[in-house]
């Protein structure tokens, strides 16, 4: 089914977040901290608001998620002055040589002011989706995306927006056959957009 995300979902969405944290695949290996990736990238925004997230849940858990925001310069705003200094303390922030090259990136990524692109201002949400791979092809992707989608509609929310590394292949075939259209290719990742009606 899906629901709503609930705090209670917080450790699910962390391990989710690892597991197809590098390039839709395994993590593990790439960086020494299970809940790098999700202190980024998924849990601020269960956090700020489950209102705007959804679960995938099946007979064994939560099995995937859709996280999002439906206004991205102010989550930047929250994420600089209330979950970024808390997830620092947390984080050295010198470098370290035997940190793999994703771990250090995500943890400069980490200490630097949440990034907005002025592409937020024709599609001020932006999300994260990923599955389990137990969870992929059975239909659950369309399934969140439509129930964000009526969200924003409902919330009067005109688009959103989302980043995918080159690299993910198969997050791009996902979201080209949901009809999300490519609006900026900067190196090394492509932005997609899309109008909520």
């Amino acid at each position: 089914m899906v629901r709503p995300g609930h705090l209670a979902d917080l450790p699910s969405v962390y391990e989710i977040c690892h597991v197809t944290g590098l390039n839709g695949g395994d993590a593990t290996g790439a960086v020494t901290n299970r809940q790098l990736l999700g202190h980024y990238f998924a849990a601020p925004y269960l956090v700020r608001d489950p209102s705007w997230c959804w679960m995938a849940a099946d007979d064994e858990g939560v099995a995937g998620y859709l996280v999002t925001t439906p206004d991205t310069r102010a989550f930047a705003a929250w994420m600089d002055a209330d979950w970024l200094p808390a997830v620092r303390s947390l984080l050295p922030a010198r470098d370290n040589p035997a940190w793999p090259p994703t771990e250090t990136w995500i943890r400069n990524v980490i200490q630097a002011p949440f990034p907005v692109p002025d592409l937020a201002a024709e599609y001020p949400a932006h999300l994260h989706i990923d599955f389990l791979p137990r969870a992929q092809g059975q239909g659950w992707g369309p399934r969140v995306l439509e129930a964000f989608r009526a969200k924003l509609r409902a919330e009067g929310v005109r688009g959103f927006h989302l980043g995918v590394a080159t690299a993910n292949e198969k997050a791009h075939r996902f979201y080209a056959r949901q009809g999300f259209r490519v609006i900026r290719e900067p190196p090394g990742v492509i932005y997609y957009g899309l109008k909520a009606d």
